[in-house]
């Protein structure tokens, strides 16, 4: 059973530390900070996650599970992805299943941190892979139009 995500003193102070390197451009290069506007206060929220490309395109993964920036994303359909200085207002497409399969692949490759919060592994089928991404949303960064 994969393990649940909880935000508690810990993870703020991580997220923070996190934040604050990835807008300096410091870390993993796949790494950003979102910022999405809140569903229901309207404030700007940011947090870093992480972005896979491949093929061309960027996307972007819950890796923490539907948590509120996922169910924020879904209500207003675009975002903000800002690393090292540089910022852009990106449009999001959920993915489905079947698409988000290659990508939750890739990311438990190259996040090796997050493979507790999965109930996959790499030799896992494309069938609990496609079930999983219920649980990890898979979004497409688009330009805005």
């Amino acid at each position: 059973m994969a393990k649940t995500y909880r935000i508690g003193a810990g993870t703020k102070a991580v997220n923070a530390v996190f934040r604050a390197m990835t807008r300096l451009g410091m870390g993993k290069g796949y790494r950003h900070v979102l910022t999405v506007v809140g569903r229901t206060t309207g404030r700007p929220y940011s947090i870093p996650v992480d972005v896979m490309a491949a093929d061309g395109q960027r996307r972007l993964v819950a890796a923490y599970g539907v948590t509120s920036w996922v169910r924020n994303v879904r209500v207003n359909g675009d975002v903000t992805l800002s690393r090292g200085g540089r910022s852009e207002r990106l449009r999001v497409v959920e993915l489905d299943a079947q698409q988000s399969v290659p990508v939750l692949r890739q990311y438990l490759r190259e996040v090796p941190v997050t493979r507790p919060y999965f109930d996959v592994d790499a030799t896992s089928t494309d069938e609990e892979f496609a079930a999983e991404s219920r649980r990890h949303p898979v979004f497409l960064l688009l330009p805005p139009v």
